[in-house]
């Protein structure tokens, strides 16, 4: 059994528990494993929260939460060419919840063919400066982590990866927001090919000129 299918069935399965009841405890997630396979399917989820895809809440139970960057990686697992789910037999819940799915966030984007998505029906618009901090965060390490930018990640692929959530100047000032708040420190130098698309994509400052990094303050 692949470890992708894996990802993308817990994936699933969680998002399907987490719009039928207000909390999933992440035993109940667990209880979704198939035979011979929960220990597995735990390192798994651990994997997927040390990634910052699901969450855990330890107050009196430990609960489990998909995150945007987790819905992003369902998203990409579902739509991605060649997923299928491995041959295995798969249970009437679990194949209904990738209907639901399916029905919530495939809206049909008019004059476009079968296999084009409407965007904003997958990622939804970010509303507010808190909100766009959790994305932004999330964006940060997550690039951080699969390319290896030591703590440096460039603000161009930051831009790029929110993609069209926001406008060009909300990014711009709620990036700079995250900078008063000591959350993120945003630095100069140029990009690796000082090309013009990735500097535009950078943010130029009235007082610090182009800043092209963002470093999170820990």
């Amino acid at each position: 059994m692949s470890t992708v299918y894996t990802e993308i069935r817990l994936l699933l399965n969680l998002w399907d528990m987490g719009t039928r009841q207000a909390t999933v405890k992440k035993s109940e997630l667990l209880r979704c494993s198939r035979k011979g396979e929960k220990e597995a399917y735990k390192e798994l989820l651990q994997q997927l929260v040390d990634e910052g895809s699901i969450a855990l809440t330890t107050e009196k139970v430990v609960k489990a939460e998909l995150t945007d960057m987790g819905q992003q990686k369902l998203t990409g697992g579902l739509l991605a060419d060649g997923s299928v789910f491995d041959g295995q037999l798969v249970g009437s819940r679990l194949a209904n919840a990738g209907l639901r799915w399916f029905r919530q966030y495939q809206a049909q984007a008019p004059g476009q063919s079968e296999n084009v998505v409407e965007a904003e029906a997958i990622a939804p618009k970010i509303l507010s400066y808190d909100e766009f901090t959790v994305v932004a965060l999330e964006t940060y390490d997550q690039l951080n982590r699969d390319y290896n930018f030591d703590n440096l990640v460039p603000i161009y692929r930051i831009r790029r990866a929110i993609g069209e959530r926001v406008t060009r100047s909300e990014f711009s000032d709620w990036l700079l927001e995250l900078q008063s708040n000591n959350i993120l420190q945003l630095q100069g130098g140029g990009v690796e090919d000082d090309a013009p698309d990735k500097l535009e994509d950078s943010i130029l400052t009235k007082v610090s000129g182009l800043r092209c990094y963002a470093k999170k303050i820990s």
